[in-house]
């Protein structure tokens, strides 16, 4: 007898794409991270449509800001793509929908980002919880840097919201912010030392 036939056969589970996993995840918790990769994906095209309005009207500013924004969300989208696979599950992409390309005012941009933000932020704090029921520590650990930067990215949408109502439309007010941002500047105030 070889000391290869004693050896016991070891079986590992593998995702959909022959990819060893450690832990499978819930069928529950993998709909809801491919549906935030997804999510992550049209933040981004939106965000590039609120660019292009603002460059269209010659706000550097904000086309830039919201233009790097677009490249963030890209870069969140590609963060959940390589947790997935990671956990050996194959991110799965859906369409990504044409975004809203024409709105009345500044204000009216703003809040839609704002709003954007607030649904990625309930998103995360929806795949925390279901994390947690699951018991699912790889998802919670990789989750909690991303909940306190979502919370972040939220706040700074309130602030910019803020600035441009208390503009209230007043176009050297808007020059003003939009400057803010072109120079990195804008941002919101902080009341710890």
């Amino acid at each position: 007898m070889t000391n290869s036939a004693t050896q016991a056969t070891i079986t590992i589970p593998v995702g959909p794409a022959g990819r060893a996993m450690a832990e499978p995840m819930s069928g529950e918790l993998l709909d809801l991270m491919q549906a935030h990769l997804n999510l992550e994906r049209q933040s981004s095209a939106d965000y590039f449509a609120a660019a292009i309005w603002f460059a269209e009207r010659e706000l550097v500013g904000f086309a830039e800001h919201l233009r790097d924004e677009a490249k963030q969300e890209q870069e969140h989208a590609a963060k959940f793509a390589d947790y997935l696979i990671s956990r050996g599950q194959r991110p799965v992409l859906d369409t990504v929908e044409p975004p809203r390309q024409q709105w009345t005012d500044v204000e009216q941009v703003i809040a839609n980002v704002f709003r954007m933000e607030a649904d990625v932020t309930a998103s995360v704090l929806q795949l925390y919880g279901t994390a947690e029921q699951d018991i699912d520590r790889r998802t919670t650990v990789f989750l909690d840097a991303i909940v306190d930067a979502q919370r972040l990215s939220e706040h700074e949408a309130a602030y910019l919201l803020g600035r441009v109502k208390f503009a209230a439309g007043n176009p050297a007010a808007v020059m003003i912010i939009d400057a803010e941002l072109r120079e990195g500047e804008a941002e919101p105030a902080k009341l710890e030392g």
